[in-house]
Parts: C-alpha cells; structure tokens; sequence
C-alpha cells in the first residue's frame, strides 16, 4: 500500500454510518479494533469545518457511507491533509456503479466502489466530469419541482435526503476535477510539490481554496473539455458558499 502523507491527526468520529449522529459516550474505551481500523478515503470528501469553534484547525471528513470524522491538525499541516486527503481520492475512487432498475420510491444512496480505478488520470478526470453533469442535472430537475409547502412526513424527507445527497456529489465530483485538472497542469507527480505550486500559482487557487463550485464554471469547463479506494492516510479546504451551503459542519450530518 503506498503511503500518500503521515502525520499525527486527534480523530473524533461525529457520525455514524449514513451520517446518522453518534452517542457522546465519554466513558466508552477504545477497543483494539478501533485503533486498527483504517479510515478508507475512497469518494470521500474533506472540508474545513470553518463553524466549528470548540477546537482549532479542524476539518471533517465525509466518507463514502457518510460517516463524519472530525480531524484536528497542527495549524501549519492542516490545509495540506485537506488538500492531499482530496487529492488521493479524487486519483483512486473508481467510477459509481451502474444506477439501480426499480420501482423503489424509497430514497437510498448508492453504495460506491471500493476498488481502486485503473483509469488514466485523464480518463478519471472525464469519469469525474460525466457524474459531475448528471447529478447537476439531477438537482437542478429535483429543485425545480419543490414539494408543495403543505407536504410533511415522509415525502418532504425524501425530498430533503435527495437534495442533500444530489448537493454534496457535486461538490465532491467538483472538487475532485479541479484537483485532477491543477495535478495535470502542474506535471507533478510529487503532492507535496503539487500543494506548493497550489500555493504559489494564482491559477490554481480556486482548486486549492475551496471545493465548491460556481455552476456556470465548472460545468463550462465539464463540458468543452471531455476530459478509490485508498487507505493511506493521506487534500483542497473549503470556503462554504455564503448562500446556504450545505456541506458546512453544521450541515455534515442530521439533526
């Protein structure tokens, strides 16, 4: 397994698996288990967690079942373990399977691959941006037909778990192409040379400073240019859009 960045992270998991919320058990040991477990990267997402004000230099980390981790880091190596955190996922996540046939009307997010992609950063980069296109279709199609202010229970849940689901994949298929495309214009293989250039080059701020995406850019850029599972501890901080965003700390996970 290659080992992508190490360092000493204090790790706190917010919520559980689909991104229920845990029980605050104070008491609670850790078990062997815990400590061996690795926290799988693949279609993960991490942001600044910029409304979290008990502690310093923390950042979340959405996983692919939608678990909530919140990491804190030294103030000097936090921006880099986003940036190589997001970094790493967005070269190895292997494309989604192929959508469910079914009557189902229940709202399920899909399970994603485990497997690392055997595509070309070129190819991952025109998988990243056809998945980036459908579901900014989606949303746009789901929020175009709102549900009636009288609705409740069940059918505005739906509506509310689609929404959330549909916004948070774009942000992450986002943020993943900007980086891929940043990586490839750099023609550096090394991240942490990478993150430097990310520093220093005005034209790849954006992918560095945040990853969500003015719709328009990003879906121009998708759509002239046709063109994992990773372990290792291994990223672009975020700058949550000032009008509703949703993937803020306070939105990681149900209330």
């Amino acid at each position: 397994m290659l080992l992508y960045k190490n360092g000493l992270l204090v790790r706190k998991v917010h919520a559980d698996s689909d991104g229920k919320r845990g029980e605050y058990r104070p008491d609670k040991q850790l078990s062997d288990e815990d400590l061996k477990n690795a926290v799988s990267i693949h279609h993960s997402l991490a942001m600044k967690a910029s409304d979290y004000s008990k502690r310093p230099n923390v950042f979340y980390l959405r996983t692919a079942d939608w678990r909530v981790y919140l990491f804190q880091a030294n103030a000097e190596q936090m921006q880099s373990w986003i940036t190589r955190i997001n970094t790493v996922a967005a070269m190895f996540s292997s494309p989604p399977f192929p959508a469910a046939i079914g009557s189902q009307k229940k709202f399920s997010r899909p399970l994603l691959p485990g497997t690392m992609s055997k595509l070309s950063e070129e190819e991952q980069i025109r998988s990243h941006e056809a998945r980036f296109r459908a579901v900014s279709t989606d949303l746009a199609e789901l929020r175009s037909f709102p549900p009636d202010r009288k609705v409740k229970g069940r059918e505005l849940e739906e509506y509310r778990l689609r929404d959330e689901y549909l916004d948070f994949e774009k942000t992450r298929y986002g943020t993943y192409i900007m980086l891929l495309r940043a990586k490839i214009r750099s023609g550096e293989e090394d991240l942490s040379v990478f993150e430097s250039l990310l520093l220093e080059d005005s034209s790849l701020q954006r992918a560095h400073s945040s990853p969500t995406l003015q719709d328009s850019s990003l879906a121009s850029q998708a759509s002239s240019s046709r063109g994992t599972s990773s372990k290792a501890s291994a990223c672009s901080s975020s700058k949550p859009r000032q009008e509703g965003q949703r993937n803020s700390y306070r939105q990681a996970v149900k209330k």
